[in-house]
This record gives C-alpha cells, structure tokens and sequence, in this order.
C-alpha cells in the first residue's frame, strides 16, 4: 500500500500524530462561546506539508475531525500514485473512504491524460458513471477540469 493511502485510511488519532494541530479563536456567527473560545482548528500534515483548518462549528472536537477530513481530500486532490482499484459499490461524499476513492480515480485520470473516456474504460465503469461521480463534489470536478485545460494553454 502506497503511502499516501496509508494516511488516507488511517484513523483521526493515527494522522493527527502526524500533524501540528493549532487551536485558535474563530470569527463570524456563532455568538459569545465561539468568538471567546479556541474552537478553531488548522492541522498541518509534516510528512506531506499540507495543511487545512476548519471554524464551521463551536465544537473545537468537530472541527478537528472536519479538518482532517479536508486534509484527507487535499491529499487525494494533490497525490498522484500508481492506479488502483476502486471499491465496487459507489461511495457517498461522507464516508471515511471517500478521499481514498477520489485518490484512485484521479490515479487512473492523470495515467490517461485525464481523459474521461479513457479513464472509465479502466476502471471499468461508463464514462457517464465516472463524470456523474466527479460532479458531485465541486472540489473534485474543478480539480479534474483545471488539470484538463493544462495541455490547451488556458490560465
């Protein structure tokens, strides 16, 4: 197992332990107990160097684990390895192993020049299936498009 999917499908705790974790005050609504508390979080990923943060709730355990979450996806968005296969049944943007699943489809993208049709033919499914899939989540749909516009020259 590579390892970008070894930090992918590991637990809060295990890559928390890989991570500096900030507490700090967040803004906006919320009231007294948000602007008064270190409820915000931003984690820092030290083997990869990402980072990201969340301050969306009052609760400073929620907002780590959404942190990570979004650390989670920002390595499947930027990690490229060697395809793999995906799970059979589709996987909902929720699920632990969402990120994990959109680091395999962008593996087999980036292998096909990020060519759709191409990409679905490998992994075996329609390329309706696989468009449908990279829509549904904006980051990972304008990830996939902003790296197919690379080779045409387009800011």
């Amino acid at each position: 197992m590579e390892q970008r999917d070894l930090w992918l499908c590991s637990s809060d705790d295990e890559l928390s332990a890989q991570c500096v974790l900030e507490f700090f005050k967040g803004s906006g609504n919320g009231g007294q107990k948000r602007n008064k508390t270190s409820s915000a979080v931003r984690v820092r990923h030290i083997p990869s160097g990402f980072s990201a943060e969340d301050c969306s709730g009052r609760s400073q355990h929620a907002n780590r684990h959404k942190a990570l979450q979004k650390l989670r996806l920002k390595i499947a968005l930027n990690i490229r390895c060697a395809p793999g296969n995906l799970p059979r049944s589709a996987v909902s943007l929720i699920h632990e192993d969402y990120p994990w699943c959109c680091a395999v489809l962008l593996d087999h993208l980036a292998a096909f020049n990020w060519q759709p049709k191409l990409a679905s033919e490998s992994l075996g499914m329609s390329t309706s299936k696989l468009i449908k899939y990279l829509y549904r989540d904006p980051a990972l749909w304008q990830h996939v498009n902003s790296k197919r516009l690379i080779p045409l020259n387009v800011p």
